[in-house]
């Protein structure tokens, strides 16, 4: 980079931030589930093309890709990602820009990516005189959703010519203080894999427990068994998670129904490990069923793999955020057994996936996921502006 230091930075960010919030806004204001992001994509694809950003659209199917080549020489080829799906989740704030589309809110905050990756594109694509390289912009679809969006990019080879030579994504953190940011070197987001089972048996009347097979009594046998795989299989050292958060019967006080379903989630930071456990839940939950005279069917569908931020990558981000931001404001992190598609990322790539503040000074902010979920938007000069001085110095 020449001829351009921090506050230069944060001064043009400054300049940009009224623009960067419209944006947002605009974005809350208009949530679509995911791979459905068609009017979100021909908003950014009309503010790409009138700041003369090219750029590649259809990409896995809602999804786009600008390209911005510096004119100062040469450089790396990088790549910036940001998602722009939102959830089945209706809105709870009472902010004059909430979602218009009933039941659909951005909770958590893929709003202020997208808003946040166009800023930072368009001060790139200003400062390309004085830069050297090609930066790429991954706007994704999809991340809430199997089998994820950066997966459909990855076969569809759209990030093959060029081939980036690293990645950088970020992400909201409503417990961060708005203007501070976290980072994480080595393993830092889980695994995540849905588990499906159907318990089968022969169903019947309660009262006559002899003539069938307890699906009911199965069922809840083969979730305390499958705890053993925590608790007594994985090694302690490493995070796992396997949790049930559905179990459904259609039976009565009087009927024993004849299947029952389970569904649940593995999380765990080792795709050894992970591989190790599939085939444990498999082997246990259909043992235990056949002991109490009934099948289990498990589909275990395999979802996003452990978001790894390469330790010199993330060093490096770490540094330089450091000297944008002032070593108060930046954090280290723990790892957190929540999953992201960026994981297939940062198994294809040199990767980091850091976290910035979003709390409010004075007010609810709300858990992520959650329909009172309300970002302090001062965040996106924050995110906006380190984005832009990762980006260049990493070139």
């Amino acid at each position: 980079m020449q001829n351009f230091d921090r506050d230069t930075i944060k001064k043009l960010t400054k300049e940009l931030y009224p623009e960067v919030l419209t944006f947002r806004r605009w974005l809350h204001q208009n949530p679509e589930l995911s791979f459905e992001e068609n009017k979100t994509s021909n908003y950014i694809s009309k503010l790409l093309r009138a700041h003369d950003i090219p750029f590649k659209e259809g990409i896995a199917g809602t999804g786009i890709i600008a390209t911005i080549k510096g004119e100062s020489g040469s450089g790396k080829t990088i790549a910036l990602r940001a998602d722009l799906d939102a959830l089945p989740i209706m809105e709870a704030t009472g902010l004059p820009y909430a979602s218009q589309n009933g039941g659909v809110m951005h909770a958590c905050g893929h709003d202020a990516h997208s808003a946040s990756l166009l800023g930072t594109g368009i001060l790139l694509n200003r400062l390309k005189a004085h830069w050297g390289g090609t930066i790429l912009l991954i706007f994704q679809p999809g991340e809430e959703k199997f089998p994820g969006g950066a997966s459909l990019i990855l076969k569809e080879g759209a990030l093959d010519h060029p081939r980036p030579e690293l990645i950088i994504g970020q992400h909201v953190l409503p417990e961060m203080a708005c203007g501070n940011v976290g980072f994480k070197k080595g393993m830092y987001m889980a695994s995540g894999d849905e588990i499906h089972m159907t318990i089968h048996g022969k169903g019947g009347h309660a009262a006559m427990p002899h003539n069938l097979n307890d699906t009911i009594l199965a069922a809840a046998q083969v979730i305390v068994n499958l705890q053993q795989i925590v608790s007594r299989i994985v090694p302690a050292n490493i995070p796992t998670v396997l949790s049930f958060g559905h179990i459904e019967g259609k039976g009565a006080t009087n009927i024993i129904p004849e299947t029952v379903t389970i569904a649940g989630t593995l999380r765990t930071m080792s795709e050894e490990w992970r591989a190790i456990i599939k085939d444990k839940i498999r082997h246990i939950a259909g043992s235990t069923a056949l002991a109490y005279g009934c099948r289990a069917e498990v589909d275990i569908k395999d979802g996003y793999p452990m978001v790894f931020n390469n330790e010199s990558v993330t060093a490096r981000a770490q540094q330089l955020a450091t000297e944008y931001l002032g070593n108060e404001h930046v954090e280290e992190m723990e790892t957190r057994m929540t999953a992201e598609d960026f994981g297939f990322y940062s198994r294809e790539f040199p990767a980091t996936f850091y976290r910035f503040g979003v709390s409010q000074n004075d007010g609810e902010t709300g858990d992520l996921h959650t329909p009172r979920f309300n970002l302090n938007e001062k965040s996106l000069e924050t995110s906006c502006g380190l984005m832009t001085w990762i980006a260049l110095n990493m070139l």
